[in-house]
């Protein structure tokens, strides 16, 4: 060390010594640098970085909120070597203060370096101790502080053990600096090392209260966060077995719907607040203008008014989505801005970097030091670059996917609270569309939404270099850039309208899919098929041709986006040798332009895509703003009150007028006054259509009050006429939340007729009830929505016809026990809808309906004086006899127990679905009637009654309500879905590519790896035109020497490049084309099978999977999958181009390549194993979302009655949360490959420059090949994951090849056509003469048979009625005339014609059915009536006439073209039944068969059709299944089916003479006999 600083300046004079040797550093072997640097730079810029930090570091303490951290040695000894660290510092200081006091004259930086280190350190230590007071376990500021020091620290350990190893220098060692030092630098890494590692909180299971399974990335160190470490167990555990949802981690606390859902509501209602606001201001400003208020008050209202509207004068927009979520994740948001300046910013740093590498390598007298430092600068640059993009992903990831959850539980409460007029602007899809597709849609653009600054910002610095490189030579690449960023837009926008086009397409063909489905039964009775398949196909197409015209112009896009590096190469290469001729185009310039250039491909790309994207959300956007802001339902419209006490009257309206939307001219229901005092039973009757079902709507509220008041008390229970049963076991759809009370609950089963129901079902009332009840018959869904209603327990019970859907002699049993003056109910106020007119008598009033108006009410015996409108009811149905009062006897019991032997053969299986409710909110439970019934012990008859029961049920055993686990093994009737595990086959890929067809495949092929092959051509050809170039320069020639014309090497490589551009829109058009072949290669076969396949498929198969093969799957082979293949092939093309050219240039780097390729497979097997797992189980969890959604739509009036909206939001939420779980984990999976393949790419990177450095030292190589090889390896990072990612997503996205092959490849019922010799005769059947055979069927294989040995022969033009008891077989008789059930044994012949001999077509369309369930189809009155335009408008006019709806049908504006809603909702169920009817009438068949039919319509009605039925069809054969025994009384024959078998069969009059005869025990149930 000088003594004297005579002749030392500046820093220099600082130090006392030389800051930098500029002779020495740079042309030494190893770079030795000087104390006063090691003192200075490597002490500030460590310190430095920790003081700008540190205020993060605050901010994160302020927030954090956690437990202090218990004392753990871990701790102790942090502190223990942070304290080391203080007093190191304090003694070089000490140290240097001594020597000053000796007289010494110390240097400044002597005594400034060990301030900032003391100070820095002692900061260090005080951080540590609040972080573990605040319970902060990791701190990335503190962790890369050390790690920073730490290595500054390198090149003073490396001078100080010169100086102790040399003995020169040995005997003048500072010794006490070099004791301190020794101490400092190993303490600094132990702390680094131990920084590593998070500190453990006081209590992990308090930390995570109710979580089964929390995340530990919350627990995780810093070092483990960036590297994802944390994520490692998942795949560990993925490798070896397929994952399941109880292997995943919960997602973190302040990512749970529970935590999120309440911030968005606040936001979100305060907003919506405001424009409520501005809209009344709005409305009222209108109607000042207008004159409508006080003139004197005009102004001052107006100045008021102006205040709350602003400046604008036009109707406020609803608030905006976008901005409420910004203002909720604007943290993530921002954070993740200021990463990905950071990581673009790096990305031109490689470019720099590879200029001087090939600086280096062209000047053979630079020390190898510096090229491994050029080396190892590129390798941590890149690393760090993807770091910072691997922590922007994260960040973006994370907002995106609390976007998604904050968005579907908006759309779903808001479902709940939807009025009935904007609830009718969109069907049940319309509505799950902006959960699954507008949701999700902010969630994918999410993590792209930055690259609108990004992009810019990259092709900006990509473009400053290069005007650094090349200079103003550069202009014309940047006008090819400018061309093509307008050109992107506009192709982009108008390739969106055409998407748009197409997705209204696609809408209107899942629509009708999902209709057809819907509608499958009646459609193959009716023989329909064929005219639906055209029907999809014809829209198919028009989509098909949207589609093709899409990836068209998609096709130019991407062609000239990546042909855009190539044309601003070639122009900007040609411009600038040309514009001078001492331009000389070196390797470097050369390699680092073509560099650049490559950097731009990806910015543009995204460009376009993302404007794309843009479109979609923006689209989405509106979608959602207008839905979160329709109309909803008005809180205010009742009155209601909790309890009862204090109120005589529980349900009061005055002159109360209702309607379905306000903007209806004529109110649904007017002048509506009704007292409900407690206890009461009232009485609704009235014709179908006169508003009955909507009297009870209009009281729950659901209805639009336009004036007058209702009055509600106490609690609502509703049983709606279409029954609402969701998919959970049959306990839980009667129980429905409430605490299960053993004893009351069996009490509600008894009296609810379901005891014999629960003794069959597989695993009795655990048994899971498949979607929309599709496992129960209609009466068991009937008595099971009661029984739900009854459980309750509460003040009000609105019965909408419950008692229409079951047996009369059930009937009997549910009106006396439950409805009743006797029945569990009687201290209850009971609203009851009815068409039984037998009940009517115990009515304490009834209240008779005419076009939504109250004609009458009072006692059955006051109306019946009246004469009036009930008076003509009950005269209308001669046969129907009053109805006798009988105890609960002996009779009974034996009846009973006929219905269970008639349902013992039955088979119910179980259904497999993952809904269930577990949370159940505890309601406080009424003292009442009920509940006092359901603690009170049984009267001795009743119990007799569980005694019989149950031994016949259980072979004498008491009969528990659940089964074995044996019995619950059994016949699943909703299979699990298969799913394939492992990787997908080949031959899926295989039937992919054979779609395509083989031309369009090879052209793909072909076009893609020409376009390699030619890209590598070019680059090598740019290499050696660089050489040469080189070598002219360094000669110092004027270009005379050249060993090619300039020209001929520029007019080469445009002709090279302008190949390569052709190949790729060979291929990719190839692609494109063969992409959109395939889809209708792939769909129409789908479709066809679909139609062709037997009922028993759709038995088993939920419509939502069905559905979700024809839209989701289809959609995913449409739009992506040919992508996939086209990001896959470039991925694997630029990879293998990229080692090919490394191994030309430096044939050593194949050392390398082989470790590298063992982990990039190893790292690949590892993740895809993972990866497609979580892929799947976000398939399978998504699903129950929309389930439980489509499921929620159709039950928000019982939701709302019931009171449990908020419940049913928090079930939504955790099956939210848990798809999420799945999806999160899968992105972590993403980043967590990213940072490892990432780290690959990078050593591709750092080896290809080392050795390219090495190999000037061993085998010289030019700078050219250099250039060539370093450039290529600079883009491999980005390649390689991509590759990995474009496996997964390949993988993921032929799975739907694979699904949608699965249903074109099921089982299907018989050939729609009738093969040779076999076509009935002409006009076929012409009398109608129905024979039966030994007849034995079952409805699917394996199950029992529903129909046993029967043998009838039914005379032409005779009318047979068709009764039993439940599950005697009466429908299955029905669906065997028309196959849909095939045949066991036996046979049916009409006109001597064997029915299984004949194809389906030629049975079905000359057959006439009115099915049970009346389906309708959205569109037209007269389309619904006459699908294919087959009859004129007299005949359909005559058809309604004969089906009692002329006068209906003539009172509606648009007569036949009046617009049917989806399923028929803008009808009643009668009027529904009765356009069955109508159809029926205009198919003239000589066979007719009505299938229980006329259910759901009041008695004078039924008379009126059976009227019409005797009337219409005289000369046809009739087969009537009845419910209502009195319409079949006047049949020519009766037959009476038990068990499946014939029990009875004669004429009415036979049997009734004979009072044992089964007949006539149920026509005395029914009470029509004396």
């Amino acid at each position: 060390m000088p003594s004297s600083n005579a002749t030392l300046t500046g820093l220099d004079a600082f130090c006392g010594d030389v800051f930098w040797d500029y002779g020495n550093v740079p042309s030494a072997a190893v770079p030795d640098f000087s104390v006063c640097f090691q003192h200075t730079v490597l002490v500030w810029v460590p310190s430095a970085f920790f003081w700008i930090f540190a205020p993060i570091l605050a901010l994160q303490l302020r927030r954090e909120d956690s437990p202090s951290i218990p004392w753990s040695l871990q701790v102790l000894a942090k502190m223990a070597l942070s304290l080391i660290l203080v007093l190191d510092a304090a003694a070089v200081l000490i140290t240097t203060i001594v020597e000053s006091l000796n007289g010494e004259n110390p240097s400044g930086v002597q005594y400034v370096y060990p301030t900032i280190l003391l100070i820095t350190m002692s900061a260090i230590c005080v951080s540590m101790y609040i972080c573990r007071v605040r319970g902060k376990i990791t701190s990335g500021v503190l962790f890369l502080s050390h790690l920073i020091f730490g290595l500054a620290g390198i090149p003073e350990f490396y001078w100080w053990i010169q100086q102790a190893a040399d003995p020169n220098t040995f005997s003048s060692l500072d010794l006490p600096r070099f004791a301190a030092f020794i101490v400092w630098f190993p303490v600094i890494w132990f702390q680094v090392v131990l920084l590593c590692f998070a500190d453990k909180r006081a209590s992990y299971e308090k930390y995570h209260v109710g979580q089964e399974k929390p995340s530990p990335e919350l627990h995780s160190s810093f070092l483990s966060r960036v590297t994802l470490s944390w994520f490692n167990p998942i795949p560990a555990i993925g490798i070896k077995k397929p994952l399941v949802i109880e292997d995943l981690y919960n997602l973190n606390k302040t990512s749970e719907s529970r935590y999120l859902v309440p911030l968005w509501e606040k936001e979100w209602e305060k907003a919506m607040q405001e424009h409520e606001t501005r809209k009344e201001a709005f409305y009222q400003e209108n109607t000042i203008k207008n004159g409508g208020t006080d003139p004197t008050k005009t102004k001052a209202k107006l100045e008021d008014i102006q205040i709350k509207l602003g400046k604008s004068n036009k109707p406020p927009k609803p608030p905006s989505i976008i901005w409420r979520l910004f203002k909720l994740f604007w943290s993530d948001i921002v954070r993740a801005t200021i990463v990905k300046a950071a990581a673009d910013s790096l990305q031109v740093v490689n470019p720099l970097l590879l200029s001087i590498l090939i600086t280096f390598a062209e000047d053979r007298t630079a020390p190898l030091w510096q090229g491994i430092g050029i080396a190892v600068a590129m390798f941590v640059t890149s690393e760090m670059r993807s770091f910072f993009l691997m922590k922007y992903f994260y960040l973006m990831f994370r907002a995106g996917i609390n976007i998604q959850s904050v968005l579907i539980a908006a759309v779903y409460k808001k479902t709940l609270r939807l009025s009935n007029a904007a609830r009718r602007q969109k069907t049940a899809g319309e509505i799950v569309n902006l959960m699954a597709i507008d949701a999700d849609r902010f969630q994918l653009i999410t993590p792209q939404i930055q690259q609108y600054w990004s992009s810019p910002f990259q092709i900006i610095l990509a473009m400053i270099f290069l005007w650094r490189t090349l200079g103003p030579s550069v202009i014309t690449g940047i006008l090819v850039m400018v061309i093509f960023i307008p050109l992107n837009f506009g192709i982009s926008i108008f390739v969106k309208k055409l998407q748009v086009k197409q997705m209204r397409c696609k809408d209107e063909r899942i629509k009708m899919t999902n209709e057809v489905l819907n509608g499958i039964k009646v459609i193959k009775l009716y023989a329909w098929e064929k005219s639906m398949e055209r029907l999809i196909e014809e829209i198919r197409n028009r989509e098909i041709a949207l589609i093709r015209k899409a990836a068209l112009l998609k096709t130019v896009v991407d062609t000239c986006n990546l042909a855009s590096p190539f044309l601003v190469a070639v122009l900007t290469f040609a411009t600038y040798i040309l514009s001078d001729p001492s331009h000389i185009l070196t390797p470097s310039k050369a390699f680092v332009s073509l560099t650049l250039f490559n950097q731009l491909r990806v910015p543009m790309t995204q460009i376009a895509d993302l404007v794309s994207q843009t479109v979609q959300v923006m689209v989405s956007n509106k979608r959602l703003k207008d839905f979160l802001a329709a109309e909803e339902l008005c809180p205010t419209t009742i009155d209601k009150r909790p309890t009862v006490d204090d109120f005589a009257d529980t349900v009061e309206t005055r002159d109360a007028a209702f309607s379905w939307d306000k903007s209806d001219p004529m109110p649904t229901l007017k002048d509506i006054n009704i007292l409900a005092p407690k206890g009461n039973l009232i009485a609704i009757v009235g014709k179908v259509g006169a508003g009955k079902s909507s009297l009870l709507s209009a009281v729950l509220g659901e209805m639009d009050k336009l004036r007058g008041y209702v009055g509600s008390r106490g609690k609502v229970a509703y049983v709606p006429q279409l029954c609402w049963i969701q998919n959970i076991t049959l306990r839980d759809n009667i129980v429905f939340g409430k605490p299960f009370d053993q004893k009351f609950y069996d009490r509600v089963v008894d009296a609810c007729a379901l005891r014999p129901d629960l003794a069959i079902l597989p695993a009795g009332d655990l048994t899971e009830i498949g979607e929309k009840g599709i496992n129960l018959s209609g009466g068991q869904k009937a008595r099971v929505s009661l029984a739900r209603a009854v459980y309750q327990n509460y003040d009000v019970y609105l019965l909408d016809d419950p008692l229409s859907a079951v047996d009369s002699h059930v009937g009997k049993h549910i009106f006396d026990n439950v409805i009743g003056p006797d029945g569990m109910l009687r201290n209850k106020t009971r609203i009851l809808v009815t068409h039984g007119l037998t009940y009517l008598k115990y009515a304490d009033p009834i209240v008779c309906l005419v076009d939504g108006k109250i004609t009458e009410a009072g006692s059955y015996a006051d109306l019946m004086k009246s004469g009036a409108a009930f008076a003509q009811l009950i005269e209308e149905l001669s046969s129907e006899k009053e109805e006798k009062e009988e105890p609960f006897g002996e009779e009974e019991v034996e009846e009973m127990e006929e219905i269970i032997d008639d349902l013992t053969d039955i088979t119910y299986v179980e259904v497999s679905m993952d809904t269930d409710m577990q949370r159940r909110p505890v309601f406080q439970t009424q003292t009442s009637t009920v509940s006092n019934m359901a603690n009170r012990d049984r009267s001795s008859s009743d119990a007799f009654v569980r005694k019989r029961i149950s031994s016949i049920a259980s072979g004498g055993a008491g009969a528990p309500l659940t089964t074995s686990t044996e019995a619950k093994k059994g016949t699943k009737l909703i299979q699990v879905e298969r799913a394939e595990t492992g990787r997908v086959k080949f031959n899926v890929y295989l039937k992919y590519f054979h779609s395509m067809s083989n031309l369009l495949s090879f052209g793909f092929f072909a076009g893609m790896i020409t376009n390699s092959a030619l890209s590598m051509g070019r680059s090598i050809w740019l290499s050696h035109w660089s050489n040469d170039a080189a070598h002219i320069k360094a000669s110092g020639s004027n270009g005379t020497e050249e060993l090619m014309p300039v020209g001929t090497r520029l007019g080469v490589y445009a002709a090279i490049g302008f190949t390569e551009v052709g190949a790729m829109a060979v291929g990719l058009t190839s692609l494109m084309l063969g992409g959109v072949v395939a889809s209708r290669n792939l769909h129409a076969p789908l479709v066809h099978n679909l139609l062709r396949s037997p009922m028993s498929f759709f038995d088993t198969t939920p419509i939502g999977r069905v559905l979700n093969r024809c839209g989701k799957e289809i959609e995913t082979i449409d739009l992506r999958l040919a992508q996939n293949f086209r990001f896959f092939a470039i991925c694997i093309l630029q990879v293998i181009s990229t080692l090919i050219i490394i191994v030309m240039s430096t044939p050593m780097f194949i050392v390398v390549v082989i470790p590298l390729a063992i982990i990039y497979i190893y790292a690949l097997r590892y993740y895809i194993a993972t990866s497609r797992q979580l892929k799947r189980l976000e398939s399978i969890t998504r699903s129950p979302i929309y389930s439980h959604f489509g499921e929620s739509i159709q039950g928000a009036p019982s939701i709302r009655a019931y009171g449990l909206v908020d419940e049913f939001c928090q079930m939504s939420e955790q099956k939210v949360d848990t798809h999420l779980r799945c999806k999160y984990l899968n992105l972590i999976a993403n980043r967590w490959l990213s940072v490892r393949l990432e780290l690959v790419g990078n050593c591709v990177v750092l080896f290809a420059a080392l050795f390219a450095v090495l190999s000037r030292e061993w085998n010289p190589v030019s700078a050219g090949v250099i250039g060539l090889s370093v450039s290529y390896s600079l883009n491999i990072t980005n390649f390689l994951n991509m590759a990995v990612r474009q496996v997964s997503d390949l993988e993921t996205n032929i799975v739907s090849v694979e699904r949608v092959k699965e249903y074109t490849e099921t089982p299907t019922e018989a050939a729609w056509e009738s093969a040779p010799g076999k076509k009935p005769p002409s006009g076929w059947p012409k009398h109608g003469r129905v024979q039966i055979e030994n007849y034995s069927t079952r409805y699917r294989p394996g199950l029992s048979l529903v129909l046993r040995g029967l043998t009838a022969d039914i005379a032409a033009g005779e009318k047979v009625g068709i009764v039993g008891r439940t599950g005697a077989g009466k429908s299955s008789m029905a669906l065997s005339l028309f196959r849909l059930i095939e045949a066991a044994e036996g046979r049916i012949s009409i006109d001597g014609e064997d029915v299984s001999a004949m194809g389906l077509h030629d049975l079905r369309s000359n057959l006439t059915i009115i099915p049970q369930d009346p389906v309708l189809f959205s569109g037209t009155l007269r389309i619904n009536l006459d699908p294919f335009g087959l009859n004129n408008d007299v005949d359909i006019w005559i058809a309604l006439e004969h089906a009692h709806l002329k006068e209906f049908v003539t009172s509606l504006p648009k007569k036949l073209d009046h617009e049917i809603t989806e399923g028929g909702d803008n009808l009643s169920v009668g009027q529904r039944q009765l356009i069955c009817l109508a159809r029926a009438l205009l198919r003239k068949s000589k066979v007719l068969i009505l299938d229980e039919a006329t259910a759901a319509v009041d008695v004078s009605t039924d008379a009126l059709i059976q009227k019409t039925i005797r009337k219409e069809f005289a000369e046809c054969t009739v087969l009537t299944v009845a419910h209502r025994l009195n319409t079949i009384l006047d049949y020519d024959r009766v037959m009476v089916l038990d068990h499946g078998s014939i029990s009875e069969f004669d004429s009415p009059q036979s049997l009734l003479a004979n009072s044992n005869s089964v007949f006539y025990s149920m026509v005395k149930d029914a009470n029509l006999i004396g």
